[in-house]
């Protein structure tokens, strides 16, 4: 399997993994409306994360298998795995690759304290010998199965503070494809805004370091448009989206503007395939899919009521018949 990432034309767009939000039932739907022939080779799909841990157990894997669950749509998707664990990270990336993945991207970003505790995510930084061995770990992994595709890093400017310095050039230094950097601290969390203005300086050592490696920016990007600018101004090579998709399955298209049944009936076609996907199989809970709602049934006459009445459904078609008679009193 050749390089995807080398292919893309620039700038790229990308949809952040985030936990129980980007499931493959959102992926469907913004394959659906977000990818066409125009700019389906330059917007890439992440999957949620999974443990690398939980893949080496065979009870675990089992639970975990409906997260790398995807369809042709969403090409190109690169696989989010996490893990501290050398040997682990090895065979879960065999499995991985072996799923057909056009690539495997690994988490040294997320802040949550119960993975910075195992050492993983963010945790890494403050490791980052282990982190160049997990990196060469899932490398070998891919080899094993007897397959070639590329390696990527998602991380952050530092643990309790900025540390690019000493940090990145770390990562560089590996045979990783692409290297994303959310633009804040672990200890930041996202409760300020994203550092862009040190995403120069990032793009400054990779220039020096390896410039083969595609840098992309995240944080607080709020939509297509605000993704160019970014591109423009700071000199990275892609620009991923995190909570500017909630609520716009259109995102990637850029001026698609949704009337208020259009938007709806796409809620009501996402909750369909998080039931037949997700809440059937007893993957999740429905709750998980009401965290959409907020951001789909918003800023019209009538929202608030709907928004209410929906939080009370446990399936879509609670769902669609609230909707429809919403519509119908329209």
């Amino acid at each position: 399997m050749t390089n995807f990432w080398k292919k893309l034309n620039k700038p790229f767009f990308c949809l952040a993994p985030m936990s129980d939000v980007t499931d493959i039932a959102f992926r469907r739907i913004l394959a659906k409306y977000s990818k066409n022939r125009e700019n389906k080779d330059s917007v890439v799909f992440w999957t949620e994360f999974v443990a690398a841990d939980g893949l080496c157990n065979k009870l675990a894997k089992k639970k975990l298998s409906y997260i790398l669950k995807y369809s042709e749509a969403e090409r190109p998707i690169v696989a989010q795995v996490f893990g501290a664990n050398k040997e682990n990270m090895e065979k879960a990336c065999s499995y991985i690759a072996s799923l057909g993945f056009d690539g495997i991207d690994i988490n040294m970003g997320c802040p949550d304290k119960s993975v910075v505790a195992q050492g993983a995510g963010s945790g890494l930084i403050k490791t980052p010998q282990l982190a160049r061995k997990i990196i060469q770990a899932a490398h070998k992994g891919i080899k094993s199965a007897g397959l070639h595709i590329p390696v990527s890093v998602k991380t952050r400017v530092g643990f309790n503070k900025e540390d690019i310095d000493n940090w990145i050039p770390e990562l560089l230094k590996e045979d990783i494809s692409v290297l994303t950097i959310h633009l804040r601290t672990t200890k930041e969390l996202s409760l300020v805004p994203a550092h862009w203005d040190l995403m120069k300086k990032i793009v400054e050592l990779r220039n020096k370091i390896n410039p083969e490696i595609l840098l992309i920016g995240n944080g607080d990007v709020t939509d297509i448009n605000d993704a160019r600018k970014k591109y423009e101004e700071y000199g990275c090579d892609g620009i991923m989206i995190g909570s500017g998709v909630f609520g716009d399955p259109w995102v990637f298209q850029g001026e698609h503007i949704a009337s208020i049944e259009e938007k709806l009936n796409v809620l009501i076609e996402h909750t369909q395939i998080f039931d037949k996907e997700l809440l059937k199989p007893k993957h999740k809970n429905f709750a998980v899919m009401k965290k959409h709602f907020k951001a789909y049934v918003n800023d019209f006459p009538g929202a608030k009521e709907l928004r209410v009445k929906l939080m009370e459904t446990e399936n879509s078609k609670e769902v669609e018949k609230i909707i429809n008679d919403f519509l119908k009193r329209k």
